[in-house]
């Protein structure tokens, strides 16, 4: 996973995967008025009051008219959603504007630049946390309402995204979303070749051994384990491996599958006709000694539960004698 998220934070570091994202993923009017030859990388580390620093975000500018314009990209990768991204966000702003101060930037009649935040989040289950700071906080009432804080963030769920849609896109980062998100070979192979075909100019090899480290070490060798595979250094050796290697791999598991799945259905058929045979003994056990001695405890009933087949027969033997609960349970 580590792979995974450093690859991910390195596509952003390339100007043309932050313009695709801004032009396919912020349908907004204003994106045409942006200059994306102006697009600048800015130091994202900031060191907070308790001396923690932030290395992960993603911060570039772009001039909007005569104004800059910060872009500020929170990558996150956690499997589960955060209910309080929007106050990470408006923090994460804070120490951005701090820094700017700080560093004695520029600003137009002394008033700070304005800021688009961008949470990309490609967990599993779909995102459901408030987009606005706002939201996370009692409403306030008689007046008050003035002093509740507003900052929201663009949310981009990879997941809500459909293949259709992603397809119909001429995007460096849809083509990123479908890899992800892609279960077939042959998709994946016409990403492919659309990423041969677009990063085709030298001046674009650095991105293009981006993919291909990515398709390597996180399409690949994530989805494929057990495999031992060699490792690629283009993005056409990674179009003819999938092609011709790993297309071979179905076949191959199909084969392997029927001879496991064999030998595992046996095993787990004993298994379970142990487990079927032991739960009958169970409550047959539970039963006999309720007719005999009236209803058992919880602490009893669930040490009968978590006894062991063996254990079982003995209680159920001491049952025809026993005349008290106590001697079915003795040591």
């Amino acid at each position: 996973m580590e792979d995974h998220d450093e690859s991910y934070k390195k596509f952003f570091s390339f100007p043309e995967m932050v313009e695709d994202l801004l032009r396919g993923f912020v349908r907004e009017e204003w994106i045409e008025k942006l200059d994306f030859s102006t697009l600048e990388r800015v130091n994202g580390s900031y060191v907070t009051d308790t001396f923690r620093q932030r290395h992960d975000d993603v911060v570039w500018r772009v001039c909007w008219g005569e104004e800059w314009l910060y872009v500020y990209i929170l990558i996150e990768f956690q499997s589960e959603v955060d209910e309080f991204m929007a106050l990470r966000i408006m923090t994460y702003i804070g120490l951005l504007y701090q820094d700017i101060i700080k560093e004695k930037l520029p600003l137009k009649d002394k008033l700070l630049p304005p800021v688009l935040p961008i949470v990309l989040y490609n967990g599993g289950s779909r995102w459901t946390a408030a987009e606005d700071v706002g939201d996370l906080i009692v409403p306030l009432k008689g007046g008050l309402e003035k002093y509740r804080p507003h900052v929201s963030y663009l949310l981009i769920d990879e997941g809500r995204y459909a293949t259709s849609e992603l397809a119909e896109l001429h995007n460096l980062v849809a083509a990123l979303f479908r890899l992800e998100n892609s279960c077939d070979l042959p998709s994946v192979r016409t990403v492919i070749e659309n990423l041969i075909e677009w990063l085709k100019h030298p001046e674009q090899k650095e991105l293009r051994s981006a993919f291909t480290r990515w398709i390597y070490k996180v399409f690949i060798q994530i989805r494929f384990p057990k495999e031992n595979i060699p490792e690629i250094h283009d993005l056409e050796e990674a179009r003819t491996m999938l092609s011709q290697t790993v297309a071979k791999w179905p076949e191959q598991w199909k084969k392997e599958g029927r001879e496991d799945g064999l030998k595992k259905g046996r095993e787990e058929g004993r298994e379970e006709g142990r487990e079927e045979g032991r739960e009958v003994m169970t409550n047959l056990v539970i039963r006999q000694i309720e007719r005999k001695f009236g209803p058992l405890n919880e602490s009893d009933r669930q040490r009968i539960c978590e006894a062991q087949e063996s254990t079982l027969i003995e209680w159920a033997e001491r049952l025809i004698t026993a005349s008290a609960l106590e001697e079915i349970f003795k040591h």
